[in-house]
């Protein structure tokens, strides 16, 4: 057997305290952390997979099969799946929305180019959208309310990590998620992301993606009045409030040769901000909730 025949051994050490953004913060009840954290632990597993510079597209769609399989008990047992596995039976939970995390994982061993945002987005429908709508459903909200706002903020959310993180992305697995005719707008190339700095034409790239997050955010900003449970409201606007001023900040800041991430002091800050901004629209909630519906309607 090879040093890399399963999913934990492609194991990047990643977790979820190393994201941009909050995974299962102490606002999330307790009661339903740990299926958030089993979650992302599978998805995490998953992504290191397709992430893993020596495997090739076939060993990597090979392994997340197996996960797939272990999740679902149509294969061996995974330590991987396990965890998540036995979460979603305690809720009589599916596991579409993981499967959905592994067809995205699947896009990126055999796809390395987006032509236009339509792509991009529909490869967001499945490597973000299910997250939120996982979160969403663990806590019991409606999904014909939620699911909407919950999708747009997460494409976004995915987007501004594709754009901080565009340089890593081409020099260490040839990734481009730039779509090409926002390039090609601009009269940016692709070899412009291996370089140390920013030209001008891929900055002008960078901040028409970034105020394209910065409308979906607009669109998902509803979405923290529309949830039923308190605490899953303030982690949603605290990660509404931090995702907007990240895409504001690609839209200055050249993420080549600068940081664009949070410090740990204006994290905290910016989030306790969307926090608390939530809680003072709380009263108003049930008329906000109407117009939202009547909005759908409309």
């Amino acid at each position: 057997m090879s040093s890399l025949d399963s999913a934990t051994a492609t194991r990047s050490g990643k977790g979820h305290r190393d994201e941009n953004f909050p995974v299962a913060s102490h606002l999330i009840h307790p009661r339903h952390r740990g299926a958030i954290l089993a979650f992302y632990n599978f998805v995490r597993a998953g992504d290191d997979v397709a992430d893993h510079a020596a495997l090739s597209p076939e060993r990597k769609i090979e392994l997340l099969d197996r996960l797939a399989d272990s999740l679902t008990g149509a294969g061996p047992s995974d330590p991987e799946a396990e965890p998540l596995k036995r979460e979603l039976a305690a809720r009589a939970l599916p596991p579409r929305h993981a499967l959905e995390l592994l067809d995205a994982f699947r896009m990126d061993a055999r796809k390395n180019r987006y032509a236009n945002w339509d792509e991009l987005i529909h490869y967001c429908r499945y490597s973000a959208m299910p997250v939120g709508r996982f979160v969403l459903d663990i806590h019991g909200e409606d999904p014909a309310r939620v699911w909407g706002p919950s999708d747009a903020i997460c494409a976004a959310l995915q987007i501004i990590n594709h754009l901080q993180d565009c340089g890593k992305d081409f020099a260490g697995l040839d990734r481009v998620y730039i779509p090409q005719d926002a390039l090609d707008r601009h009269g940016a190339s692709v070899a412009m992301l291996g370089e140390a700095k920013a030209p001008p034409q891929l900055r002008a790239v960078i901040r028409e993606l970034a105020q394209k997050c910065l409308d979906l955010l607009d669109e998902g900003a509803v979405l923290p009045d529309l949830i039923d449970d308190l605490r899953l409201s303030l982690e949603i606007a605290a990660i509404h409030r931090l995702a907007v001023v990240l895409a504001t900040g690609l839209t200055e800041r050249d993420p080549l040769s600068e940081k664009v991430h949070h410090g740990k002091a204006a994290f905290a800050l910016t989030a306790l901000g969307g926090v608390a901004a939530t809680l003072a629209r709380r009263p108003f909630r049930g008329r906000i909730v109407r117009a939202a519906a009547q909005g759908s309607r409309s």
